[in-house]
């Protein structure tokens, strides 16, 4: 039973151990750098920050909403002065929101996403496209200081183009408006031409047979130079 003196704090049992918790998650967590980048916290009105408010398991540290593990779900990094994401945005490349409104950033930002397949909804400056453009999203809206692009099409889908893999490749979504090929189970090599599993220990062993004879060569040669000197 806990004590009920004049002097008490009349905190409820359960606020308190959720307290405790997000206190434990917050050292225990190692905010990756893209969180920190920018300065502040994300606003009450963000739309990260409702996302985040609809699971009470998520946390809102700095400029990310993360889930218990660490793994960034959200990320805010709205008037941030940013001509682009910066060096360590591919660590939120597990987000499923993003905010970049209120950016001076580039136009073309294709490439930037690649690896982000979970994203459902990116805000970005109303003069930005969205990644992959209009084909990439299944909505793109136009506001008169931002533009919403919301749920990303799997690329692999699209039947505009069915010789985007080689025969034996399969598609794999790699971002909006991106994919890449990988080879089918028992092909390899250059268009997957090759069948059969790849052999890593023939691999190696012509590696490690090549380094040897070239030390082997050059420990010839230097003390053949040492001799003569």
């Amino acid at each position: 039973m806990s004590p009920c003196g004049p002097g008490s704090p009349s905190i409820p049992v359960p606020r308190a151990a959720a307290l405790l918790l997000f206190l434990g998650v917050e050292r225990a967590l190692a905010l990756p750098e893209v969180c920190i980048q920018c300065p502040g916290k994300v606003g009450n009105l963000s739309e990260v920050a409702l996302y985040c408010k609809q699971t009470p398991e998520l946390i809102l540290l700095a400029r990310c909403c993360l889930n218990q593990k660490g793994t960034i779900l959200g990320l805010d990094l709205q008037n941030c002065s940013l001509k682009d994401p910066g060096p360590n945005f591919p660590q939120a490349h597990t987000a499923i929101i993003i905010d970049l409104q209120a950016n001076p950033l580039k136009d073309d930002l294709a490439d930037i996403f690649h690896g982000f397949t979970q994203l459902q909804t990116l805000i970005l400056p109303q003069d930005v496209n969205c990644p992959g453009d209009t084909n990439a999203w299944n909505t793109v809206t136009y506001y008169t200081n931002r533009r919403t692009c919301q749920g990303q099409r799997n690329l692999c889908n699209s039947t505009r183009d069915t010789e985007m893999c080689p025969e034996n490749g399969l598609c794999v979504p790699d971002g909006p408006g991106l994919f890449q090929c990988v080879c089918a189970d028992g092909f390899h090599g250059y268009k997957c031409m090759r069948q059969g599993s790849f052999s890593l220990l023939m691999f190696f062993g012509i590696l490690g047979s090549t380094t040897l004879s070239i030390s082997i060569l050059l420990w010839g040669t230097q003390r053949r130079k040492a001799k003569a000197s």
